[in-house]
């Protein structure tokens, strides 16, 4: 499996790159990439949500009135949850929403997205480059040379890359990331995926660990 490099103009350099058919090219196991996206939003939850409970509501704890002989409910003081402004049954509290997933789901999990997105042809390998200052109009040169502007586009780096990161910055449907920063959820969400060329051969290495 190969892919041509293309040149900062979008033209095909005459060069291939080699695609591991184990990473690239294996049946896509769509649950494994729920678990792995599911994963990282819960990551992303605050879960700082609070509502106090009978305990914790300040208030007099005088009983509303005698307990039989009334004809109607038997009440406690006015933190029951039956009144307006007392305590909330069973209210949220604050939690950690993270949870762990093994290493090789992980990986099966890039793998069947990278698999479906070469199926899809939305995997483009770029030579490497670099800027001299970050300019976002360099970098929208680059995304209409790619026919990428205005389209959700994720560039792979092989190693980290100020200008091109910033750069990059003010576009909002363009992702700049390191090759070992990458999740599914990263690349689900990416339209095309760019790989630089140095990034590729550490990228399959990182999913052969």
């Amino acid at each position: 499996m190969e892919l041509v490099v293309l040149n900062t103009s979008g033209k095909e350099t005459g060069r291939k790159v080699t695609l591991d058919e184990t990473v690239f090219g294996i049946e896509p196991n769509q649950h494994a990439v729920y678990l792995e996206v599911k994963q990282y939003l819960a990551a992303q939850r605050q879960g700082t949500h609070k509502a106090k409970e009978r305990s914790e509501i300040t208030a007099s704890t005088k009983k509303l009135k005698k307990q039989k002989g009334s004809g109607s409910a038997r009440y406690g003081d006015i933190k029951s949850p039956t009144f307006r402004g007392g305590g909330r049954v069973f209210g949220p509290k604050p939690r950690d929403y993270r949870f762990k997933l093994n290493k090789a789901l992980k990986r099966l999990a890039k793998k069947s997205v990278l698999s479906q997105k070469m199926r899809d042809n939305s995997i483009k390998v770029l030579e490497d480059m670099s800027l001299n200052a970050p300019k976002t109009k360099d970098f929208i040169t680059l995304l209409n040379a790619l026919a990428l502007n205005g389209k959700k586009s994720l560039f792979i780096l092989p190693e980290a890359n100020k200008n091109v990161y910033l750069s990059s910055r003010n576009l909002p449907k363009t992702k700049v990331m390191n090759f070992n920063e990458v999740s599914s959820y990263d690349l689900v969400n990416a339209g095309e995926v760019v790989f630089f060329e140095g990034a590729v051969e550490k990228f399959q290495e990182n999913l052969k660990k």
